[in-house]
């Protein structure tokens, strides 16, 4: 089993107020708009990191990441890119990336928008945490905790923090 903490749009802002629910955390993921390396070189230092880079992303997290991850995480096939829309909106290239790669856990950052959906078409369950970060129109500061066991994903919480 695999305690996981889902974060995006950090935008080189990490709340000190979020840190108590990275700390148990087998792994964290990042779904893009980092902001800054030092954003990735501190989550490092809590436990191990997945990320994608986003739009706003410079050459040095871009050198560090990549576009797209597929990874799987216990026997949870798992597909994190940052710009991806959401069921019956997904946007372009990503559908055929999803039929081409099957997840069962599709992940993407980038509208600030949190939402969890179960796509019956693929599927897959669709995660967006929203933003964690200080720049943006979102009103409240969020991100996701969750379990995977072996196929199950489980105890999902959303962590939610005024801006």
């Amino acid at each position: 089993m695999k305690k996981i903490v889902l974060l995006s749009d950090t935008h080189s802002a990490l709340d000190e107020r979020f840190l108590p629910h990275l700390k148990d955390a087998n792994e964290i993921w990042h779904a893009g708009d980092i902001g800054n390396i030092g954003i990735l070189e501190n989550l490092e230092k809590i436990t191990k990191v997945r990320a994608v880079y986003g739009n706003i992303d410079n050459h040095i997290i871009r050198s560090a990441t990549k576009a797209f991850i597929n990874f799987k995480c216990e026997e949870v096939n798992v597909l994190i890119t940052h710009i991806g829309g959401y069921p019956g909106k997904y946007t372009k290239g990503i559908k055929e990336k999803i039929q081409k790669v099957r997840p069962k856990l599709f992940i993407c950052g980038h509208s600030h928008i949190l939402k969890v959906i179960f796509d019956k078409k693929f599927n897959l369950l669709h995660m967006n945490p929203g933003a964690a970060g200080n720049y943006g129109v979102h009103k409240v500061k969020t991100i996701l905790k969750f379990k995977i066991d072996k196929e199950n994903i489980t105890d999902l919480k959303v962590i939610e923090l005024k801006k």
